[in-house]
């Protein structure tokens, strides 16, 4: 069977940091994937003209194509150049919702993130997505620092 690990990645040297974490973890299974996540904030609830909305799929579709390029498809490619099963994935939506999705919906049995700098006591030992995705995921996570 194999096991697969979500990684999320923000497209900073934490991403960097998480997988490096997961690499160590898969190294340890027989069969492991490794799934890089890359999540784009993004509010449903958003007021907009008419005219945004008419543009607020283009630009989606380009934000997508943008974080594939530039975050998730080297991630894999160096996964995969290092010997590990791995894919990736963009979505769009809240961090911390999102993330836990792609786990549950891809039958992961564990997400992996790093923490994230900020502003403030919170932020500073976890980040708000973090801390969100720690106190509701249906499965385990792990925050490297």
């Amino acid at each position: 069977m194999t096991v697969k690990i979500v990684i999320g990645l923000d497209g900073t040297e934490t991403g960097d940091r998480a997988i490096a974490f997961a690499k160590d973890q898969a190294t340890r299974l027989d069969a492991c994937e490794l799934l890089c996540a890359y999540v784009i904030e993004w509010s449903p609830f958003t007021f907009q003209t008419p005219e945004e909305n008419a543009t607020r799929h283009k630009r989606r579709e380009e934000e997508i194509a943008t974080a594939t390029d530039r975050v998730v498809d080297p991630a894999v490619n160096a996964l995969k150049e290092a010997g590990f099963n791995a894919s990736g994935v963009v979505r769009h939506g809240d961090v911390a919702e999102t993330l836990n999705k792609i786990a549950v919906d891809s039958g992961a049995v564990q997400i992996v993130v790093a923490r994230a700098s900020g502003h403030g006591f919170t932020n500073r030992v976890f980040g708000s997505s973090t801390q969100n995705l720690v106190m509701h995921a249906d499965v385990p996570v792990t925050v490297v620092k």
